[in-house]
């Protein structure tokens, strides 16, 4: 079978269409013919081996896949040659056919394409467990999203809106800022490209506050770190909760005595780890995002769909910054 693999550590330009032995079932598993594949921001770091994953090389990157179900391995019942799924697969999922275990399976539902069902779950459950189960956000109150525009920042958008807050969305253009809006945002800041200096970085905090209002923003959506972050976390509220999510913008510094002043909470969201160590709390959040798809709650945004060949030219796309929403790679028909 083919993949487009990286042989090499480098970035998306070393990606090359390879040849891979056939996948096979096991106990417990399930072959998937690969149908679509969402490009994700780990995607960039892996095959530049600076993710938390290393895996032996030639590998393909590709998180989240939606297929059809091939063939399955002892054991396995929930799930029958012929059927369409979704699933998480961490790394490995550009190629035409992979191995999942059939616990990490999800029915795709009827009328949903492959591309928007391989665009849900990485994005809305990690951003259901860190509002929930990290941020505790409450009808009622304000969440601030950075990077809003993109996958996680819409999906946060999306699932503020849903569990009652007041949501406010931060994106560096005026387009950006539109698709926000257009998700439900109920206000948009547009900020300027880090670096910032000292002067910069206190006119970024003065219009996050303006605009999460005096009493500060009781969760902070951040996946994307870098120098926004500490602007972002000038105008959390009093027990406030900040939610790191992700570095694009690069690994911030905060000054704790902030953390202090505000006895506000600073807390990490490590999905792919919660969901491995509480499979059913994790699951619990999976039926309800198929709950909010079905409502119309929420609906994954995919603005652009590359052919197998071009992944790498998707990858490309997400480590410049320039989605919206999400990128699809189209593996087979």
């Amino acid at each position: 079978m083919k993949g487009l693999l990286s042989n090499a550590p480098g970035g998306p330009e070393t990606l090359e269409i390879g040849e891979l032995p056939d996948p096979v079932a096991g106990p417990g598993q399930v072959v998937v013919a690969v149908k679509a594949c969402a490009i994700n921001y780990p995607d960039v770091l892996i095959i530049e081996d600076k993710y938390q994953i290393r895996p032996p090389r030639p590998f393909a990157p590709g998180g989240e896949i939606a297929g059809v179900v091939e063939s399955v391995g002892e054991g396995v019942t929930r799930v029958a040659p012929g059927d369409r799924v979704i699933a998480m697969v961490g790394h490995g999922g550009l190629v035409e056919k992979v191995v999942v275990d059939a616990a990490r399976v999800h029915a795709l539902p009827e009328g949903r394409s492959f591309e928007e069902g391989s665009a849900l779950l990485l994005t809305y459950a990690t951003t259901i467990h860190a509002l929930l189960d990290r941020g505790h956000l409450k009808e009622g109150q304000t969440l601030l999203v950075l990077g809003a525009a993109g996958g996680v920042g819409l999906a946060a958008i999306e699932l503020g809106k849903a569990f009652g807050a007041r949501v406010i969305a931060a994106v560096s253009s005026e387009e950006k800022a539109a698709a926000c809006r257009e998700a439900g945002a109920d206000d948009t800041i547009v900020y300027g490209r880090a670096p910032f200096d000292k002067e910069q970085s206190k006119a970024l905090a003065d219009q996050f506050k303006a605009a999460v209002g005096p009493a500060g923003a009781d969760v902070i959506y951040d996946p994307v770190g870098g120098d926004y972050a500490e602007p972002a976390l000038r105008s959390i509220a009093w027990e406030g909760r900040y939610l790191v999510i992700g570095f694009p913008a690069g690994i911030p510094r905060l000054p704790l005595n902030l953390t202090l002043l505000k006895s506000c909470d600073v807390c990490g969201v490590f999905w792919g780890a919660f969901a491995a160590r509480d499979p059913q709390a994790n699951q619990a959040h999976v039926d309800r995002l198929f709950r909010l798809w079905k409502d119309g709650a929420i609906a994954p945004r995919v603005t652009e769909v590359f052919d197998f060949a071009d992944g790498g030219k998707a990858i490309a796309k997400m480590a410049a910054r320039g989605a919206i929403g999400k990128l699809v790679v189209r593996v087979g028909e």
